[in-house]
């Protein structure tokens, strides 16, 4: 437990860095349009929570950006973001099978995914990483059912803005069970550890207006690959599990 009040002193902390920076602007290839958030805890202590945001880009480019390595890319720079916005405490080990979240060194294992799932069409594009446990994570949610997942739609021309494209990017975590709100309190939980996920999320979405994507750690599409190449976007429940 100790590690995991430190994490969120530490979370505190970079939080304001992120906010910071965002004041002071970055340079922008992109237009963020309007951001969103949802975060709900049921009854059983299950959280579902969603940020998004819609960004405008010239129409050139967003082709350029709708392929398999691109959406890989885009998976890798949410990664990036979280380790920059912990000053580097927070890292991701990665394995053919797994992505491990953890604080430090690896003992402090945080969050441990399943590796990612791939799915895209020529209208969306999805990653997801089921949970499979972590410091972070309730016993009642060690069952692969939780998951984190970044979708990427595109929405057709910018009605104010000749030749731009808008794309709806959304970062959604579902049936995760936090371990502070089962062990402690559900209003801890609310008051730290969603309130600093939601803060981050939101940095990160804020910086994909740079459009400056993380190169792959494990170049599943490095080679070249076509859209059609990739299953169409599903449900969670019905995604067939594809370590890359």
């Amino acid at each position: 437990m100790a590690a995991v009040l430190a994490l969120f002193a530490l979370f505190a902390a970079a939080a304001v860095a992120v906010r910071r920076r965002a004041r002071r602007g970055w340079p922008a290839r992109a237009r963020i349009v309007s951001a969103e958030d949802n975060t709900t805890l049921d009854v059983h202590g299950a959280v579902r929570s969603t940020q998004a945001a819609e960004l405008t880009l010239p129409a050139a480019e967003l082709e350029q950006l709708w392929s398999p390595p691109q959406l890989e890319r885009l998976a890798r720079t949410y990664w990036r973001f979280l380790s920059r916005a912990t000053l580097g405490f927070v890292r991701v080990d990665y394995s053919e099978t797994q992505r491990t979240v953890v604080l430090l060194r690896a003992p402090l294992r945080l969050l441990r995914f399943q590796a990612p799932e791939y799915e895209m069409d020529g209208e969306r594009g999805i990653v997801r990483w089921r949970i499979e446990d972590g410091l972070l994570v309730a016993k009642a949610g060690r069952h692969g059912d939780g998951y984190l997942q970044i979708d990427v739609r595109r929405c057709g021309p910018a009605d104010d803005a000749p030749g731009m494209q808008r794309i709806h990017v959304e970062v959604e975590v579902a049936n995760f069970y936090p371990a502070i709100a089962h062990s402690i309190s559900k209003h801890l939980y609310r008051w730290t550890q969603s309130a600093i996920h939601v803060l981050v999320t939101h940095g990160f979405l804020r910086s994909l207006a740079r459009l400056d994507l993380a190169e792959s750690r494990v170049g599943r599409f490095a080679a070249p690959q076509h859209v059609a190449d990739v299953p169409d976007p599903g449900e969670p429940a019905d995604s067939p599990t594809r370590p890359v």
